[in-house]
Parts: C-alpha cells; structure tokens; sequence
C-alpha cells in the first residue's frame, strides 16, 4: 500500500515536528519527547486538562491543544499508548499550580501508563485528578480493554473540561463537568475498510468488497458484527439506535450529536449520515443543539464513521458554545 512517509519509526516524531511547523505560535514539544504543549503553558491559576494515546488517531490528540481545550498531549506509537514517563512529563509541563486533569481513553495501556505517572507526579507535590472516558457502545470488553472503550466522545469531554478550565474553575469542579459529559455521552462506529498501519503497509484485517463491520473499534478491534453492504440510511439506523438504546433519552431532550469520519470516508458520505440522524432524533423528538460532522478521531485510513450523542442541559450547552481556538477545533 501506498503512504507517504519515510521510514515508518520515524512517522509519528516527523508527524509531531510537521504540526509544531505548522502551529508556532500555539504548540511546543518538550525536548527528547512525544509531548506536545500549548506554547504558553503551564498557564498560572488554571487546572491544567492533559491526554494522550497513540497516534494514528488525528487530529486526536495534540490537535486539540489550545485555548479552551487541552494544554497539552502526548503521542505514542502508532496505535500504542505513551510511556509512563512522557505522561509524567507531560503532566508536570501542564501544571500550573492549580491542578491537572487527565483525560484517558479506556484503553489498558493509557490507563495504567497514566496512572502510573500521576503517582510519580503526585509523590513530586502535583495535584492531579483523572477521569476515564468509556462512551462505545457496542461492545462491554475488547482486545485493548476491560469494560467499554473510549473513542469520539472523548472530544466533548475535552471540550467541557477546558471551557470550564478556561474560566477559572478549580480541579473538582472541572472533574464534574467532564465526569457529567461522560456519563452522558454514547458513541457506536463501523467501518467499510480496514486501516493501514505504516509499520505493516497492508490492510490490518480483511474485510471483503461487499461487507461492512458493525461496532468496529478505532484501532480495528473486531465489533458486533460484520454483515452485507448497507445504504448510508440503514447503517445510520443501526448507530443510532444503538447509542440511544444506551442513553435512555427522554422525549424533549437536547443533544450535541458527531458524525465522525474514521480517516478515510469523503465529507459528502459524512453529511449523507447526518442528513438521515437528525430525521432520526427528530422522529424521538429530541432536538439538535449543534452538530459536528467531519474528521475528529480517526483510524488512520479507515473508510466508515461513527456517530456520537451527547445529552445537554444549559450548563453543557455553554461549555460546548465556549470560545476554542486549536489547531483542529475553533469554536467562536
């Protein structure tokens, strides 16, 4: 298969330095690391949000960094979590006297690095909080996880954590909202090709020309089924009525919804998807507060798309409207 890379040990460090190239005036890396961080940061008297995972996934994470949003993030391998030390790093970089909250993605690897550093950073007198993203779904344990994983969803969290951050709230109370998004937020994703790691140079699992998988992870963890071909409307049906089985949303609800392209799938398919969801929420009389439809958390080349909702009251309603100026997400 096709890249455009050079050697691919060198992909993610020549990936970090074409981003702070690009952001100058937004994102610094620590030296000798995978760390990138706002170029202000830390920032003093404000709760430092950081996260990381491994890369493969843009523009999750370090796209995210800036205003509103995260003050740095780290990147592992393709596909592998960071190390325990570049997580402590990263946390100690961020920390602007006020606390640091770490948002992690269920997965086995960045939660037990993350937890493993916020031990060595709490023992050099940080204070930092965590909380655990887990809003797929379609399936309960995988390869890389016990319980749930954590994909798409993880943007509002970030989203909700720094808006509350950014205006002066404390540790616990930025802990709650992002806790709140958590606890309100589903998302389920499918695919109709597989991903091509740079290491490998070829599909990472078959999937024929007339199937789909149904709950797919964004590594190409197996979902929960894999069947024919759909249309956009029947694939859309499938996602959204699995997620609102999980959220138990009451009529006259409002949410945030995403529909998420995996790397691969053109911005025409996105929209055909989120033409047919809104007629869906619209049928359960749930409205639309905003919608976000694009490349958000991908998996590397991946055709397919997920879609995420997110239950909102007036107070997340605020955070999600908060000014954010990033590299992948501004919100004016």
């Amino acid at each position: 298969m096709k890249k455009l890379i050079n050697d691919p040990d060198d992909v993610v460090d020549e990936m970090l330095d074409g981003m702070t190239a690009a952001h100058p005036d937004r994102l610094r890396r620590l030296p000798d690391t995978q760390v990138l961080v706002r170029e202000d940061a830390p920032l003093d008297g404000k709760v430092g949000i950081v996260t990381g995972g491994g890369s493969g996934h843009e523009p999750t994470h370090a796209g995210y960094v800036g205003d509103g949003m995260l003050d740095g993030a780290a990147a592992g391998g393709v596909f592998s979590s960071p190390t325990a030390d570049e997580f402590e790093e990263l946390i100690a970089a961020c920390d602007g006297d006020a606390g640091v909250l770490c948002v992690i993605k269920n997965y086995e690897g960045d939660v037990m690095n993350f937890e493993t550093a916020i031990e060595l950073a709490e023992m050099e007198g940080a204070t930092v909080e965590s909380v655990v993203v887990d809003d797929d779904v379609a399936v309960e344990d995988s390869l890389y996880t016990s319980g749930r994983r954590g994909v798409c969803g993880t943007i509002l969290v970030h989203k909700a954590a720094g808006a509350k951050a950014a205006a002066g709230a404390d540790l616990p109370e930025v802990k709650r909202v992002a806790e709140k998004t958590v606890d309100n937020v589903a998302t389920m994703g499918m695919a109709l090709t597989s991903c091509v790691t740079p290491e490998k140079g070829e599909p990472t699992f078959d999937l024929g020309d007339d199937e789909i998988e149904l709950g797919i992870g964004i590594h190409g963890e197996p979902g929960t089924e894999r069947t024919d071909v759909m249309s956009a409307d029947e694939v859309t049906e499938e996602l959204t009525e699995a997620v609102l089985e999980d959220l138990e949303l009451e009529p006259g609800r409002e949410v945030v919804t995403i529909v998420n392209g995996m790397g691969g799938t053109p911005q025409m398919e996105l929209f055909v998807v989120n033409r047919r969801l809104r007629e869906l929420l619209g049928e359960r009389d749930l409205s639309v507060h905003d919608a976000w439809v694009g490349d958000y958390m991908t998996s590397l080349d991946m055709a397919g798309v997920s879609i995420t909702v997110c239950a909102v009251d007036d107070e997340l309603k605020e955070l999600f409207d908060a000014t954010t100026d990033t590299p992948a997400l501004t919100v004016s």
